[in-house]
């Protein structure tokens, strides 16, 4: 595409999440370092940010949205660090971390040693409730799968964990452990997409237990000290990383409070049509938004790839945050919070107990619980209002955890098609998206709905679609 008047690259973003952020901070550092590069970015809320909203409660940190971001992917961390905010930088606290699953009536902690689904010690297996006679047979079976380089492209989560662990172990730990994290649908997630690691090894290696045991045997001879742990957050709040993108974006035009309704083709370029009328001229585009956005957007210029696009599901979720006097969540089992299989036949999904999670965002003396509803098996919770989905959170916290006490204060929050679903076929679909952009040179995408869901997924697709508009050249 034929360089701007004057020799300056026009980039625009648009979505000022997190993901539209980093676009947009990657931009303002190659404009301060020289790069000819004119920047702007688009989002149609009040407020930058997205989903990542943290306030100040009662001495608690109540995130709108997510509450951290996993520490084996680096990127959200480097981020941080890379604003100045390291030294704010929280661990989990991993010494008390134990999950539950409500299990006919009673909570049941997950048995030591499972590596997300995959069983690396014996007895607690033999012994947890969890699982049926008929998934432990199926897990020693597991230990005498053969390689499948020829297995299939793709198949549901739901086919594959229970091929090598039974039915058991699908309905009572992995459905609920993936609802909790995408809100969907083990029947429809692809194992390709979302657990790739053991797509991986089942196709070079078969058992995924001997697999997962050879690689924490690597990891334990490549390890130079103690573990990193699982989660990582802000202390203070999540926003802090937000607040210090944003100030560092003083070589971009921002502006807020406008949509972006379509892209056009220009004689030399794109151009970006918003909704109060004003035409941006563009050499390239990031679209950091939902897919089912960006497919609107990009309808009239290319609709094979709006079309691929919108086939990208989304669900929408809820949070309930409650407060309340240590004393009253005294009672509480250790651990980090409990899941609740979809056989259960609740509203819940799952609830964190935050003060012991990450206890520095939480003042002493008060405990802090963040309830999780909506997925893709409950599309009405966000109909529910106010009252009725406290009073729900309320009711089965009582049933489950046998908690009486009224909270300090509670906070809603309600996200519709916000959570990608990556559903068998996935890869597939995202590799005829990529096609599609290879005719039209200068649109990126960024965002959760394509290569992972958290924060640091994010980030990562952000930034890698600023340097490579920057370049002006597709990898």
């Amino acid at each position: 595409m034929t360089a701007s008047p004057g020799g300056r690259r026009r980039i625009v973003v648009v979505g000022g999440g997190i993901a539209g952020l980093a676009a947009a901070f990657t931009l303002a550092r190659a404009r301060r370092q020289g790069a000819p590069v004119v920047g702007t970015l688009i989002e149609a809320a009040s407020a930058l940010g997205g989903v990542i909203q943290s306030e100040q409660v009662e001495g608690c940190v109540v995130e709108a949205g997510p509450d951290s971001f996993l520490a084996e992917k680096p990127e959200a961390a480097a981020l941080a660090r890379e604003m100045g905010l390291g030294d704010l930088l929280i661990g989990s606290n991993d010494r008390e971390r134990r999950t539950y699953i409500f299990h006919r009536g009673k909570l049941q902690p997950l048995p030591d040693g499972l590596m997300l689904l995959v069983p690396t010690r014996l007895w607690p297996v033999v012994t947890t409730p969890l699982i049926p006679l008929p998934s432990k047979l199926a897990m020693a079976g597991d230990w005498f799968h053969r390689p499948r380089p020829d297995g299939p492209e793709d198949e549901s989560v739901a086919d594959f964990v229970t091929r090598h662990f039974g039915r058991g172990m699908l309905e009572n730990i992995a459905d609920p452990l993936l609802a909790g994290v995408y809100g969907g649908d083990s029947g429809r997630l692809s194992v390709r997409s979302v657990l790739a690691r053991f797509w991986k090894m089942e196709r070079e290696q078969g058992s995924l237990t001997r697999a997962t045991l050879r690689a924490m045997k690597q990891r334990r001879a490549n390890s130079s000290g103690n573990a990193p742990p699982l989660f990582m957050t802000l202390k203070g709040g999540l926003s802090q990383l937000v607040a210090k993108l944003v100030s560092q974006l003083d070589e971009v035009t921002v502006h807020v409070g406008l949509s972006a309704e379509a892209i056009e083709r220009g004689e030399t370029n794109y151009r970006v049509r918003l909704d109060d009328g004003t035409m941006l001229d563009a050499d390239a585009v990031i679209l950091a938004l939902p897919a089912h956005s960006a497919s609107r957007i990009l309808a009239g210029l290319g609709p094979s790839l709006a079309a691929r696009l919108a086939e990208i599901p989304y669900s929408s979720a809820m949070t309930v945050s409650l407060g309340f006097k240590a004393g009253q969540v005294a009672g509480l089992p250790p651990g980090f919070g409990f899941l609740v299989p979809a056989k259960e036949r609740r509203r819940l999904l799952a609830c964190t107990f935050v003060h012991r999670k990450f206890p520095e965002n939480v003042a002493e003396g008060r405990g802090l619980l963040r309830c999780f509803m909506g997925g893709s098996r409950d599309t009405e919770v966000l109909s529910l209002s106010d009252a009725e989905a406290l009073a729900t959170a309320q009711r089965e916290l009582r049933e489950i955890l046998g908690l009486t006490a009224q909270p300090l204060f509670a906070r809603i929050h309600r996200w519709p098609d916000s959570m990608a679903q990556y559903v068998v076929g996935h890869a597939e679909r995202l590799r005829t998206i990529e096609a599609e952009l290879e005719k039209l040179p200068g649109i990126y995408l960024a965002g959760n709905a394509y290569s992972g869901i958290g924060i640091s997924d994010c980030i990562r697709t952000g930034r890698a679609g600023a340097e490579r508009a920057l370049a002006g050249v597709r990898d």
